[in-house]
């Protein structure tokens, strides 16, 4: 928390001409160039760590995983140049983390104006 959005990073899954549904893995990079990565367990958890992106690759005839910057229509990345305000957890019994609510502030950076939106 306090932390100003610098960056946010995704790894996706392409099989052939299809689009691909759904980021695998968010990484948050704050202005420090602190990751955080967020992506989901085998048991469906929400998985919350520190850790750097990693390279895409080749997974032969299943396709590729390709990681790389998000473009402006992908969930997060109108936070960017915000800071994060607070962050919630939702846990249930059987597998733990299964919710994390951000939300960001307004404030002036630079003189630009920064809102805060919650989902």
């Amino acid at each position: 928390m306090g932390r100003w959005l610098a960056k946010v990073v995704a790894s996706w899954h392409v099989y052939g001409t299809d689009d691909p549904a759904g980021p695998l893995d968010v990484w948050l990079i704050d202005e420090s160039d602190h990751a955080v990565h967020i992506t989901t367990g085998s048991d469906w958890c929400l998985v919350v760590e520190t850790s750097e992106p990693h390279a895409g690759y080749d997974m032969g005839d299943s396709g590729l995983v390709t990681v790389g910057a998000l473009d402006a229509t992908t969930p997060f990345a109108e936070h960017i140049g915000e800071s994060v305000l607070t962050a919630r957890e939702d846990f249930e019994p059987v597998t733990g983390r299964v919710a994390l609510a951000l939300s960001f502030r307004c404030e002036s950076r630079a003189g630009d104006l920064r809102l805060t939106r919650r989902s």
